[in-house]
């Protein structure tokens, strides 16, 4: 059962073959000028489920994300204000680079929060784009020095005409629509050529070649390599990405260090999308946080469970009512595997567990498809061939890939008045006064709690 992936790239599913014993992962990561929104979490439940994955077949991996903290524009393309800016500009804090690590510290702390709560796995080095720009300037310099780039009023820029195939991985060359993007200015080659370094005369650091910060390409470039290599196995990240920064990514690197490819695999998600098929963006009204959904008392394991029911390489549709139903899915699967915790333990029948567990393997290795997981982990649940021990087993195996911590699942434990009143309504119930106990049960209903019926008395359940 080989893991198979999508690759951007060539436009079909191909069988994984790492350049070394060791898997070389990089995920795009936040430019933390603002909070993170479950469209962007979503990218990163992706990438996790991607690296449980590559863990779950034994590989080791080395995951590199980076901290954007500077250069990213408020265009995708070298348009627009400096995102870092603009929050310093709506937090109030000094427009200098001490003002724009407070800001960096605080959205990264947040960012980090929410991945913890999601249980995604952090990577191995966590790099900031501030930290990396004397690496910046060695490469601006390099492509400068090789004639790949040239000088304008406004910045360094990359020479796309140089570049033999840029726009491959867009499987074509770049497109008017992509064009239509991307404003003019006149200065430059080609509309499609893109910002290395933009000057400024009020914020960023001084190099040879002019004060100014580095552009959103040239980092990720710069912190993949150094921490990857030249080459390496995997780039993920969303959509989006593909037809402007990860094919400036791919043009200034495969320039730089003279190899191709420089990324052997390149992974995309879809975007999450509202009822009115919107993106969800960090402006407007469709700004949901993860904090905006534990204010409506759904948990982050919820959440979870809601982007695992459909491919990562399809839209995701939110809506309150759909997350609602992966609430209900998460609890009664951490209720089925509190109970059959407390089951004894017999015979290990290996087996028959084997047999779900490649039927999971097959699933998830046929490029993630974690709804056919899902679906082998409920077959788990519901079968009658594997005893209560035997499923727990084979459930805490799956969960290596899912993310659930189901080892950890405890029993939520009902507050006094939530017990007090459910000891009223046995009592109601022994003296067969059918109305007050349904009265008892509605107001035990009330407090989020179900109350059910049990051979030593009742079972509490939080709704």
């Amino acid at each position: 059962m080989p893991l198979t992936l999508y690759n951007t790239l060539h436009k079909k599913k191909e069988v994984f073959k790492p350049i070394k014993t060791v898997v070389s992962l990089y995920t795009c990561g936040p430019t933390v000028y603002n909070f993170a929104h479950i469209g962007n979490l979503r990218a990163y439940l992706f990438t996790d489920i991607l690296k449980r994955v590559l863990l779950f077949n034994k590989y080791k991996v080395n995951h590199v994300m980076n901290i954007t903290d500077v250069g990213h524009l408020s265009s995708d393309a070298d348009e627009g204000e400096d995102k870092m800016t603009k929050g310093l500009k709506r937090e109030g804090l000094p427009l200098t680079l001490k003002g724009m690590q407070k800001l960096a510290d605080i959205y990264t702390k947040a960012f980090i929060k929410d991945c913890s709560s999601l249980h995604i796995l952090p990577p191995n080095k966590l790099p900031r784009a501030s930290q990396h720009i004397d690496e910046d300037i060695a490469f601006i310099q390099n492509l400068t020095k090789n004639e790949f780039a040239y000088k304008t009023s406004d910045g360094i820029y990359f020479d796309t005409s140089k570049s033999k195939d840029y726009g491959k991985l867009l499987g074509k060359k770049i497109s008017k629509d992509t064009k239509k993007r991307i404003k003019t200015n006149s200065e430059k080659r080609q509309p499609q050529d893109f910002a290395l370094w933009k000057f400024s005369k009020e914020f960023g650091w001084d190099t040879p070649f002019g004060k100014g910060f580095p552009g959103w390409h040239i980092e990720c470039s710069v912190m993949a390599s150094k921490y990857l290599g030249e080459q390496f196995d995997i780039h993920c990240g969303g959509k989006e990405h593909i037809p402007i920064h990860h094919t400036n990514e791919i043009a200034q690197s495969e320039a730089n260090f003279g190899k191709s490819p420089w990324v052997n695999y390149w992974l995309h998600n879809e975007w999450l999308v509202l009822k009115d098929k919107e993106k969800m963006a960090k402006s407007g009204d469709n700004f949901i946080t993860l904090q905006t959904l534990q204010d409506k008392e759904f948990e982050p394991l919820d959440y979870r469970y809601f982007c695992l029911g459909t491919s990562y390489r399809n839209p995701l549709m939110f809506s309150y009512e759909a997350l609602d139903g992966a609430r209900t899915a998460r609890l009664k699967l951490f209720d089925k595997v509190h109970e059959l915790k407390k089951s004894k333990h017999g015979d290990d029948n290996i087996i028959a567990r084997q047999k779900y567990l490649d039927k999971f393997t097959d699933r998830i290795n046929d490029d993630l498809n974690t709804p056919k997981a899902l679906a082998v982990m409920w077959d788990v649940v519901k079968t009658d061939t594997l005893e209560d021990h035997d499923k727990l087993c084979v459930l805490l195996e799956f969960d290596k890939v899912l993310g659930f911590n189901l080892g950890n699942v405890k029993e939520d434990k009902a507050p006094e008045e939530v017990i007090d009143l459910a000891e009223k309504r046995g009592k109601a119930r022994m003296q067969k006064d059918w109305k007050k106990s349904d009265e008892l049960r509605d107001k035990i209903n009330s407090l989020g709690w179900d109350i059910g019926d049990a051979a030593d008395g009742y079972q509490l359940k939080k709704l």
